[in-house]
């Protein structure tokens, strides 16, 4: 999907996703210190937002100038919207240069790309970051589409742990994490009586090293 269709699908519904960060983000930073993060493919903005209530001063990044409309709404209607560090910069994830500042922080979640973008997105994320920097990527493992539930249908956006680090050849970092994880998908409405679903997601946490 290009941004005219990402525009699109954000104006259509109050909100695509949830109002709360992605409960891996949420896991995996909560026993890093703030300081400086970037989130790519932003979106509405629910990570960025997470981040920055825990004292992260953030870069989001997105190429839908609605997503990134919403975002800063939300963060307005917030008790301490104005006590946030939020920078919203409406940019394609392919082709953004972060800067020379390090960044302690990048984020890709659920940006799902076919090998060739996805690992221009991974490198543009992993480039950003200071030594000692983290890179946190979740995204539909390609093990959804037969044994999970929801996600991408399309089998060449879908990708492993084993392939973001692969996207990485030639740089040093050490790895924390780099798995395949189980999400809880509830039956909700319009499956009640059913039981919870499963989906599988991939799941990258590594350290940049010098």
């Amino acid at each position: 999907m290009d941004s005219r269709a990402w525009d699109e699908r954000y104006a259509a519904a109050e909100l695509v996703w949830s109002s709360t960060p992605n409960q891996f983000v949420a896991a995996e930073v909560a026993d890093l210190t703030p300081g400086r993060a970037l989130d790519l493919a932003a979106g509405e903005g629910r990570n960025a937002l997470w981040l920055a209530e825990r004292g992260w001063e953030v870069t989001a990044v997105d190429f839908s100038l609605v997503g990134l409309d919403k975002g800063r709404r939300i963060e307005a209607s917030l008790p301490h919207g104005r006590d946030l560090h939020v920078d919203w910069v409406h940019a394609d994830v392919l082709t953004y240069e972060p800067g020379p500042v390090g960044y302690d922080l990048a984020l890709l979640a659920y940006l799902q790309l076919p090998a060739e973008e996805r690992r221009a997105a991974v490198r543009v994320a992993f480039g950003a970051l200071a030594v000692g920097g983290t890179l946190l990527v979740v995204a539909h493992d390609s093990s959804n589409l037969t044994e999970g539930t929801g996600g991408p249908q399309d089998p060449s956006v879908l990708y492993t742990a084993e392939e973001v680090l692969g996207d990485l050849d030639g740089e040093h970092f050490d790895v924390v994490r780099a798995e395949r994880v189980e999400r809880v998908v509830p039956a909700g409405d319009e499956h009640r009586g059913e039981p919870d679903r499963t989906a599988y997601d991939a799941l990258v946490r590594l350290v940049r090293s010098a």
